[in-house]
């Protein structure tokens, strides 16, 4: 009989990911922290055009772009003369389960049934959850969602428990926990007892998925407009997201600038029973955003496949007040009804085009679809019932976990930047002093670079004050 405890399950958990992805990850660690990253995608994943083909199999991809006109004239009312780039959203709510994560579950379940695993399991409040289960429904194999839902007084966000309705319809057993460390712990026993697949959202196989998002995006483009996009706006929560999109725009051949956008709930704890039902966005927030993007090693993997950091050009944020208004603006001026995680790049959207020149083009990459506990109606009673202010007026007042201020008008829409030379050196820091290594080889040097998206000098000096030392590896 195996021990069970928390502790034991915990110490097997990287024989526990091996044996349930089928990845030894740790073939592409070398030197004191590093991993290849390059090698380890091409070597444990397909190729674009293999990966294209299993997503059109199960009617996955080739969604459509649209130009949203009334949105963009909105923005130009507000912009300075000669301001206000054209706005272009990828309509990824036509995927099968409504979400772009439909692209990453096609991928992890193709794989599971081609090693012949009977089952599937993922840890998820979010869309990916609907998007395994879909995926599992249309190969045939079983699938266990495990959901982080509650708090410790048995009140759930409505909109998970919507997701957890539409992992249901898709004939997905679904596990609802409270919030805490026990999630971890009870996916990894779960694993271990069903030997089921991992489908987490950070393998390769999920990551490599969503390429197709940014190549499609490419291509669409040339073809709407003859050229590729200025800007191209990812909500950033696990890293995924933004991470597959820009490998897709550079697999072809696009320099757009990628920017990631998350809704500001600094001061709120994600972990903490006590702030977990004063938010008003499950995902696509800071409390997710800002620690995968400085520790993207803290997921479900031994190496996580989504590293936003280094293909981030910029990072932003906006209030929660400002995405439910542009998600009413998108429904009431242009048709379209989506659910708020896409709507959070389309904020920041809205504010950079005002920033661009007339003759830009800026694309925000993904929608998703909304349901009876996504609307803004649900989200907003529920912030109200939590002792959330609910107030119209200027979005800057706003305070994460106390209120919730909606703009008086669009003009009120704001951005504000991450300073991206501070989320580097907290990377840098998470993984030298915060693994308890003090000295590195050259290459672990190397790998920083790559990791930061910055350069040698940077990483040096950022090491010399964090008192982390460089030493040749034959002088050990």
């Amino acid at each position: 009989m195996k021990d069970n405890s928390y502790q034991s399950v915990l110490a097997r958990k990287n024989d526990i990911m091996k044996t349930s992805v089928g990845i030894d990850y740790s073939q592409f660690e070398y030197g004191r922290i590093a991993f290849d990253y390059d090698r380890m995608m091409k070597e444990t994943g397909y190729s674009l055009e293999e990966i294209r083909q299993i997503q059109n199999e199960t009617g996955v991809g080739n969604t459509p772009i649209f130009e949203l006109h009334n949105l963009t004239r909105l923005a130009r009312k507000y912009a300075a003369p000669g301001k206000g780039a054209r706005i272009f959203v990828k309509d990824e709510a036509a995927n099968p389960s409504g979400s772009f994560k439909a692209r990453r579950a096609a991928t992890s379940v193709y794989e599971a049934k081609r090693l012949g695993f009977s089952g599937v399991i993922t840890a998820t409040s979010g869309n990916y959850g609907a998007a395994v289960a879909s995926q599992a429904a249309k190969r045939g194999l079983n699938c266990i969602v495990v959901q982080e839902c509650y708090d410790s007084h048995e009140k759930g966000q409505p909109e998970i428990i919507e997701k957890a309705r539409k992992c249901e319809a898709y004939g997905a057993e679904v596990i609802q926990m409270t919030v805490g460390p026990e999630l971890f712990y009870k996916f990894l026993l779960l694993l271990e007892e069903t030997g089921y697949f991992n489908a987490s959202l950070y393998t390769p196989f999920g990551i490599a998925g969503v390429e197709t998002l940014g190549y499609e995006l490419a291509l669409q483009m040339r073809e709407k407009i003859g050229r590729d996009p200025d800007v191209v706006v990812c909500t950033n929560a696990g890293g995924g997201n933004l991470t597959g999109t820009a490998r897709g725009l550079r697999a072809a051949g696009a320099n757009s600038q990628v920017v990631g956008a998350s809704v500001d709930l600094s001061g709120l704890h994600m972990a903490s029973d006590n702030d977990f039902n004063r938010k008003s966005f499950t995902t696509g927030h800071t409390g997710f955003g800002v620690p995968f993007t400085t520790n993207p090693d803290r997921s479900d993997v031994p190496r996580s496949a989504g590293r936003p950091l280094r293909y981030m050009d910029r990072y932003v944020t906006m209030s929660q007040g400002s995405v439910f208004f542009i998600t009413e603006a998108l429904a009431q001026l242009e048709g379209l009804e989506r659910g708020p995680a896409g709507n959070t790049s389309l904020a920041a959207a809205f504010c950079l085009a005002q920033e661009l020149d007339e003759d830009q083009v800026i694309v925000v990459q993904e929608t998703e679809y909304t349901g009876a506990g996504k609307h803004i109606n649900p989200q907003l009673t529920f912030a109200r019932e939590n002792g959330i202010e609910l107030v119209i007026g200027d979005p800057k007042d706003e305070i994460p976990g106390k209120n919730i201020v909606l703009p008086t008008s669009a003009g009120r829409l704001f951005i504000e930047d991450l300073d991206l030379n501070k989320l580097r050196r907290s990377s840098i820091k998470n993984q030298t002093v915060g693994k308890n290594v003090l000295d590195i080889t050259p290459a672990d040097v190397d790998y920083l670079v790559l990791e930061t998206n910055s350069d040698d000098a940077f990483v040096r000096t950022v090491l010399a004050e964090l008192g982390v030392s460089i030493t040749e590896e034959n002088q050990r």
